[in-house]
């Protein structure tokens, strides 16, 4: 009888022992409660209660905590229904207020985050839901966070992982796409002929320029060498006059002679004559070289008896 006495002695101290110390692990606080009411929080450490008056309430995870959000399907603005799931990150801050302000706080979180999830794409059309995710997650994290704050709790992260459109829109957005693509190459082709064409008509311009420029060119060099041609004949005519003026007839015979000579080199040059004709004044014409030959040796004496005479001194009387 002794014996199981001193038992039930131990059995007791052990529980009360138990009941008496308490280890807070890292990362955990506890709640303390006094007949059912909460009195303060436990930091993670060796605390000492006093057994059957303070008691555990609940045990909070004060570390950062991953939930995942089950996808939904969700109609856009435009009427578009798309499969949406995402992942919160979330922490503790208050372990009083995350314990009795909120019955399941997961569950409510949860609730929370789906449904604003529904709300910020249902305003939003399906091109803006699929290329701002930045934008869809920033909202979320701005209105959830506030929600929250009430329960002691920070929402540091919410990303969506994929927003997924039926097949049939998958189809006509690749459709779609392909169909840019194709508008596109087909503008830069066109753009590519265009300016192909123009530089070619530009190389044309300048060819047609430069060649009347040639034209242009040789035109005033053939018309400045008629005219000195024609300076020079108009100078041996007047030579000729000049001469004829002073009773000098070989000048006349030189110039007669030498448009003679001029129409036979053309007549002999012409493609279409198969014979040449000459005339019987054969004599005529020796004649006139002749008076060629006169006329340049009377020519040549002239130029002799000027230069003797300014070579000549003047006489001293």
């Amino acid at each position: 009888m002794g014996s199981l006495f001193a038992l039930v002695l131990i059995v007791v101290a052990v529980i009360v022992v138990a009941k008496l110390v308490r280890m807070v692990p890292q990362g955990y606080e506890w709640t303390v409660e006094r007949f059912g009411r909460y009195t303060r929080t436990l930091t993670p450490g060796l605390h000492f209660l006093v057994p059957f008056i303070y008691s555990i309430g609940r045990k909070m995870n004060m570390m950062e905590q991953v939930l995942d959000v089950p996808s939904q399907d969700v109609i856009t603005k435009d009427n578009a229904v798309v499969r949406v799931d995402g992942v919160v990150f979330y922490q503790v801050l208050d372990a009083a207020k995350a314990a009795y302000e909120v019955a399941n706080l997961e569950q409510a979180a949860l609730a929370l985050v789906m449904t604003n999830i529904r709300t910020v794409l249902g305003s939003m059309d399906l091109d803006e839901s699929l290329s701002q995710r930045d934008a869809i997650n920033a909202k979320l994290l701005t209105v959830v966070d506030e929600a929250t704050h009430p329960w002691g709790v920070k929402v540091n992260r919410i990303e969506i992982k994929d927003i997924a459109p039926p097949r049939d829109l998958i189809d006509s957005m690749a459709r779609q796409m392909k169909a840019e693509r194709e508008k596109r190459a087909n503008i830069l082709e066109a753009e590519g002929f265009r300016q192909a064409a123009i530089l070619k008509a530009e190389g044309e311009k300048q060819s047609v320029i430069l060649a009347a420029e040639g034209e242009k060119e040789a035109a005033f060099r053939a018309a400045e060498a008629r005219e000195r041609s024609a300076e020079a004949e108009a100078k041996a005519t007047t030579m000729v006059s000049e001469s004829i003026a002073n009773g000098n007839v070989n000048a006349l015979n030189y110039f007669v002679a030498n448009k003679y000579v001029e129409a036979l080199k053309e007549m002999a040059h012409s493609p279409n004559q198969k014979m040449l004709l000459l005339p019987m004044e054969a004599t005529g014409i020796l004649g006139s070289l002749a008076g060629i030959a006169e006329l340049a040796k009377d020519s040549l004496n002239q130029q002799q008896a000027s230069n003797t005479t300014r070579r000549t001194p003047p006489s001293i009387s």
